[in-house]
């Protein structure tokens, strides 16, 4: 039961208890009505009911106010705060349906300073065992990169534990189901969840995703199913254009689908798309038997507001040492789904590996310059030896 829920009237069931003279009077002398809200549909036993009532006046320390119910472990005091848009004081308790509280209706009686003010009904609801869920999309797989909502009812008589896990192959890492106190189910104190992703590189098939205890143990496991989406689906919006080239002094505007360079040249490669898959923007890379490293391409903010589909672009160098010729540049997006291919044509003479004679070391005899050395080298051995021969060495 969510928090949605909570806060209800109950008119028919909050009532002045014992006639006029029950009611707490007001600072002219006249009756105050008291009215009760509580929890509008069956709390379980362990579940947070909420208790709130309106018209007891200013809180006095001499006459507390206090709630008792026989679906409680106990009275429970209510506590006074000031509402400024109904300029008045509201009393309010949360306490937990006892876990002995037998199914059905029982009496809730508001009393000041001991005497009966007001009365309301708490409605409990059978106990129901342990319960994991894993959401899935209605009418279609979970996709890679999509978030996945996971909750652990463990709102049972007995259970214990605070710590849970889910693990699936499908995600990048395991999970932690914690409780939020503060959210929609509040009043399910042991009510756990999660929000793990599907992978990015998740493949189309079944995966589980199995739930482990405070010592590891497993205590449940949930099928799911992981495809990407194909053109045709209904969440498929992808409009992929490209690869586009332009060059370094150039804009994206200018980008065709081909492009000429020479060996060693660098270019930026474009990537146009109306709706990336989730995730996806970080892993926009181009290839190219061309290119000295595959190209990360990265959005171009620029574009972010404009109302244009968001694209993506980075520089490419290509391999000094290539060959003339057409080499081909691709891209592929939407989980292997789209795969797009441009020409890139190299011209002029490629440009030769430096030799080297050793690990990094360039060598001392190559063409003009080798020999130019050796000739230098060969000089000096003839003048030592000529020394040596007129006796001045």
């Amino acid at each position: 039961m969510s928090g949605g829920r909570v806060m209800a009237a109950v008119a028919a069931g909050a009532v002045l208890y014992g006639g006029v003279a029950a009611a707490p009077a007001a600072a002219d002398g006249g009756e105050r009505r008291v009215t009760v809200f509580v929890t509008d549909s069956g709390s379980r036993p362990g579940e947070l009911f909420s208790v709130n009532v309106r018209g007891l006046g200013r809180p006095d320390a001499r006459q507390e106010a206090t709630a008792s119910s026989p679906a409680f472990a106990g009275p429970v005091r209510l506590t006074a705060y000031w509402m400024d848009l109904e300029k008045e004081y509201s009393f309010q308790a949360k306490p937990a349906i006892a876990e002995s509280a037998r199914p059905g209706s029982h009496p809730l009686l508001v009393a000041v300073g001991g005497r009966t003010v007001a009365k309301a009904t708490v409605r409990v609801a059978p106990a129901k065992r342990p319960e994991f869920s894993v959401s899935a999309s209605p009418g279609r797989a979970q996709r890679p990169g999509e978030t996945l909502a996971v909750s652990y009812d463990d709102l049972y008589p007995g259970e214990t534990g605070h710590t849970f896990t889910v693990r699936s192959e499908a995600f990048d890492g395991p999970a932690s189901l914690t409780h939020d106190p503060d959210g929609s189910d509040w009043n399910n104190p042991r009510l756990f969840s999660a929000l793990p992703a599907i992978s990015r590189q998740a493949k189309d098939g079944v995966y589980t995703v199995t739930l482990s205890g405070p010592s590891g143990q497993v205590l449940e496991r949930r099928p799911i199913t992981v495809r990407a989406a194909r053109s045709g689906d209904a969440d498929y919006l992808g409009k992929a254009r490209g690869p586009l080239f332009f060059g370094l002094s150039g804009s994206p505007e200018d980008a065709a689908n081909h492009y000429r360079t020479k060996p060693g040249g660098t270019f930026n490669v474009l990537w146009t798309d109306a709706s990336p898959d989730p995730g996806e923007e970080t892993a926009l890379t181009a290839t190219s038997p061309a290119f000295q490293r595959p190209v990360r391409l990265k959005r171009d903010d620029s574009k972010a507001a404009d109302g244009s589909d968001p694209r993506y672009y980075a520089t490419a160098r290509v391999r000094p040492d290539l060959d003339p010729g057409s080499y081909p540049v691709t891209v592929v997006s939407h989980h292997q789904r789209v795969k797009r291919t441009g020409q890139v044509v190299v011209t002029g003479e490629r440009k030769a590996a430096p030799e080297t004679e050793g690990p990094g070391r360039p060598a001392l005899l190559a063409g003009v310059g080798g020999a130019a050395v050796a000739a230098g080298t060969g000089f000096v051995l003839w003048r030592r030896r000529a020394a040596r021969r007129a006796g001045n060495v």
